[in-house]
């Protein structure tokens, strides 16, 4: 379930390693020292028993019943479905995983800890079913913090909702920006997801949901149980198995928002046709875009009817976090 990722650190000799954790929680403090030399210099083919780098020495407690990997990952069975429930815009995706939850706090100090060894090359991250995706352009470099310092700082946007820094790693990590979410789900073997795959996610594929948990499909039914809509952030999984999508993923609405692949579509007018599609023409202000809601939105963004929202790449909000793409 690699894509065809790459980061510029030193790859080192991983063998034999997988299945057996490395380095101490990285839950434990925000400045810890994290991952262990050879945690940093693993290449993306040899993850270990958890599938991906960034959950070495985390302990399988995310979930509803705190027993599951944070690294779990879904498989999306691809098909044709209208986005945001418009006939007008049909889109076609092929199969891909997607992570059951969105990156926490743990996983993310996992790849602070490397930082910055472990920033992307080239060409690195596309979507293998988009000929259109070039993946990670080196012109991008310039937009990634310079060293670790330089991240740690960046990751403060908000000092009373911002997640860098507190004591439960399996909250949701929020206040990166494009670029470093880009970077982090290349680092764990993936890549950020389209809009039409996260949309096909959420949507149940050609069920068309309303919520991400509709089920009949066209169920309005919303309350504390599904999601995380108000007050402080919790741990991902904190609403599963009730708030799930059809495939599994949870916290697809609510919670923080989730970066996509996308640059925004600024006529808020999806191109047709749409097979394994992404809008790769950047804006005048070159916006991406990020989906699904976070605490403190109305409830009309946890819908699957909700066009996203759109913000500059090097914003940091602590509305936004991440979910990577895989094969």
């Amino acid at each position: 379930m690699q894509s065809s990722g790459g980061f510029a650190g030193t790859g080192g000799d991983a063998a034999g390693s997988a299945g057996a954790p490395m380095g101490g929680d990285s839950g434990e403090s925000a400045g810890g020292s994290g991952g262990t030399q050879e945690q940093c210099e693993m290449t993306l083919g040899e993850p270990d028993a958890s599938g991906s780098p960034s959950c070495r020495g985390i302990s399988s407690t995310c979930g509803p019943t705190e027993d599951e990997s944070c690294c779990n990952t879904r498989a999306v069975a691809g098909g044709t479905f209208n986005r945001v429930a418009d006939s007008r815009y049909p889109a076609t995706v092929s199969d891909f995983h997607l992570d059951r939850y969105e990156v926490t706090l743990g996983r993310f100090k996992n790849f602070a800890a490397c930082y910055p060894g472990n920033r992307p090359t080239a060409g690195s991250g596309k979507n293998p079913n988009d000929p259109n995706d070039t993946g990670w352009d080196s012109a991008w470099d310039a937009e990634l913090p310079a060293d670790r310092a330089a991240l740690e700082a960046s990751l403060a946007c908000e000092s009373t909702r911002q997640t860098w820094g507190k004591a439960e790693s399996r909250l949701p990590m929020n206040c990166v920006s494009w670029y470093v979410a880009f970077a982090f789900c290349v680092w764990d073997g993936g890549r950020l997801p389209t809009d039409a795959e996260w949309q096909y996610a959420a949507s149940g594929g050609a069920e068309q949901r309303y919520y991400p948990w509709s089920d009949p499909a066209t169920d309005m039914t919303i309350d504390d149980a599904h999601l995380v809509k108000t007050g402080s952030l919790l741990p991902v999984g904190s609403k599963s198995p009730a708030g799930d999508g059809l495939y599994g993923q949870a916290d697809l609405a609510g919670s923080v928002g989730e970066w996509l692949l996308d640059y925004a579509y600024t006529s808020l007018v999806y191109p047709v046709p749409c097979d394994d599609c992404a809008n790769h023409e950047a804006p005048s202000n070159g916006a991406r875009e990020h989906i699904g809601g976070a605490v403190g939105d109305s409830l009309s963004h946890f819908t699957t009817t909700s066009a996203a929202g759109d913000t500059v790449p090097e914003g940091e909000l602590a509305s936004v976090g991440l979910r990577c793409a895989r094969l």
